[in-house]
């Protein structure tokens, strides 16, 4: 039998669904129960999610916004744990572990890069073995363990506040070996934990709605709005009051904070797990290796003729469309090595299939990158401009140039609303799509704002080296000019609103984009790009830094900001934007979607 009657599907529900409640959430059906029902081969085929017992998810009891702001109060907590490392962790490495300022910026950008591409890995686990929930809770205590062990470290007595702060005594007080080490072990033991945290907390999320059904198709695209409002308010508290706690108040006390914060997350997302949907894994073998499986095909198969490959189309009854004109050479791998005929040897079309899905996001990953670069750049040379200017709120009371940044989560945090509950419903009138714009679309906007943001520094920075000159200041850097900060409030607050759109719009492209069992390695997708931005950034400056510098001339980045040229840094950055939104452009227009 082709098909399953509604008999045998409630005589299915009643005998077999005792034997196999183990292995359908989350997992792989391994059980056979053919005995049952012989003519069910696999028996997680006949629904997609379920709930904590296994048995079919029902809207009314599991799912749903309900299940989602669990999901979302956890990433709150990461997201303020996260920003309690990294916001200030240059100024724990040049303050207490001794550290000179350029080999604490290598140390922070190979971290960030780091935790950034280790997501890549998390996802492959949840996604091929553990699944979404689980590696959410194994990843949760890995992250704890690290917190917990960075907090232990800022305890020892060379982190007391006596004399370390002084120069002249940093070399009596500087840390013990074992402390440097027992730090970075902590560190990157936290970075491991948000690499398996980050991807699958998201995506697990997301899965609480039914993209099916039309009501929470909306909410789905809403679910991805308010995750990034929410988001931004973690990093917005932590800004506002951690980093403040770390420089007065001792470092042990600011990252036990975020530790704790962790824990009792960690409790309120095991509390609604009885209200989760979770996935249901059809398929024996992991997508990964499945897809994997059908790239190492492609290579054993290269010399295959194309009239071969046509052949055995026709055969299979495929018909000309766009799904199979893409990505042609992949069809190689629906032949057998030499014309044999071996099945254990040839993908199947779904197969093909799987893998020309995650193929062709490769270049719109591609063209974000420049995006990424520009991202890097608003926690580091934006801060470097606030620091030389005035940043006074009151008499004797100036605000910390880092402090800056809350400007971009504040954009961030209005803008959704207006997003969410303005733009998309008259857009959606205007389109008919259930999301008012579509993802590529809503990616592309953010790109062009970021190039406008650039363009808005580099002339904020003209002003700047202006003020600088006009007051005989150039070679005084360490007086304060007669420049309010608040001239870098727009490129921060239009910073924030491209996020809005090309943030959002990337996670929830590479979550909607890839199959349903390679979400969690889809968002990964999406945070690698960023990691890999880091990367690129860094090695940007270090290559200007070189070619600028020579002949006695001061770089682009001289230590010294008055003599240096950011403002011909932020004009080659909006170029290289618009370069990129160019091809994104083209290679938007020529994409077809999933689904």
């Amino acid at each position: 039998m082709n098909s399953v009657s509604q008999v045998e599907r409630l005589l299915y529900l009643r005998l077999a669904i005792p034997f196999t409640v183990l292995c359908c959430a989350e997992h792989q059906c391994k059980r056979p129960v053919t005995a049952f029902l012989p003519s069910v081969s696999n028996p997680c085929e006949l629904w997609d999610t379920v709930d904590y017992k296994g048995l079919p998810a029902h809207k009314s009891t599991s799912g749903g916004w309900r299940s989602a702001s669990f999901i979302i109060g956890v990433e709150v907590a990461e997201r303020f744990a996260h920003f309690g490392i990294s916001s200030n962790l240059i100024t724990y490495l040049t303050g207490p572990l001794g550290q000179s300022t350029a080999t604490a910026a290598e140390n922070v950008n190979a971290w960030s890069g780091t935790a950034s591409l280790l997501p890549l890995l998390g996802a492959f686990v949840a996604d091929s073995f553990l699944g979404r929930y689980r590696t959410i809770v194994v990843a949760s205590l890995i992250y704890l363990l690290g917190l917990g062990l960075m907090t232990i470290s800022a305890m020892f007595p060379s982190h007391s506040a006596s004399g370390c702060p002084s120069s002249s005594t940093i070399t009596s007080c500087s840390p013990h070996l074992f402390e440097v080490v027992l730090f970075f072990f902590a560190l990157y033991l936290a970075a491991l934990g948000q690499g398996g945290h980050k991807p699958c907390v998201q995506a697990f999320g997301a899965d609480q709605f039914d993209g099916k059904d039309p009501e929470e198709c909306k909410a789905k695209s809403s679910f991805f709005n308010w995750w990034y409002f929410c988001m931004n308010f973690g990093i917005l508290v932590t800004v506002l009051t951690l980093n403040y706690i770390q420089d007065n108040l001792g470092w042990a006390l600011g990252f036990g904070i975020p530790c704790i914060t962790m824990v009792i997350a960690l409790l309120i997302f095991l509390l609604g797990t009885t209200t989760y949907r979770y996935s249901v894994k059809a398929e024996e073998n992991s997508a990964v290796l499945r897809i994997g499986r059908v790239f190492l095909a492609t290579i054993r198969n290269w010399r295959t003729y194309p009239s071969a490959i046509t052949l055995e189309e026709e055969a299979r009854g495929m018909l000309p469309h766009h799904g199979s004109e893409q990505f042609r050479f992949l069809n190689k791998t629906l032949l057998a090595p030499n014309g044999l005929k071996g099945d254990e040897k040839v993908c199947s079309l779904s197969e093909v299939e799987e893998a020309k899905a995650v193929l062709k996001l490769i270049p719109i990953w591609a063209t974000c990158l420049v995006y990424a670069v520009v991202f890097a750049q608003s926690t580091t040379f934006f801060t470097k401009q606030g620091l030389t200017m005035d940043r006074s709120i009151s008499k004797g009371l100036d605000i910390p140039p880092a402090t800056l940044q809350c400007f971009s989560s504040f954009a961030v945090i209005l803008f959704i609303p207006i997003y969410d509950r303005v733009f998309v419903p008259i857009a959606r009138a205007l389109t008919g799509k259930p999301s008012g714009i579509t993802m590529l679309q809503r990616i592309g906007t953010g790109m062009f704002l970021s190039a406008l943001t650039t363009a808005i520094a580099a002339l904020v920075e003209m002003k700047r080296l202006e003020v600088a000159r006009e007051h005989g200041l150039v070679d005084l850097p360490d007086v304060t000019l007669p420049m309010s900060a608040r001239w870098l409030i727009p490129q921060y607050a239009l910073f924030g609103v491209a996020d809005v759109f090309t943030m959002i719009g990337l996670q929830e492209f590479f979550y909607d984009q890839v199959p349903r069992e390679l979400r969690s390695v889809g968002l990964s997708l999406y945070l690698s790009i960023f990691g890999v931005g880091s990367f690129l950034s860094s090695f940007l400056i270090s290559a200007i830094e070189k070619i600028t510098s020579g002949q006695g001339h001061d770089s682009w980045f001289a230590n010294n900001l008055n003599r240096g040229h950011l403002d011909y840094f932020y004009w080659l950055l909006a170029g290289l934007s618009m370069v990129q939104f160019v091809a994104y452009l083209y290679l938007a227009k020529n994409y077809i979607y999933n689904r």
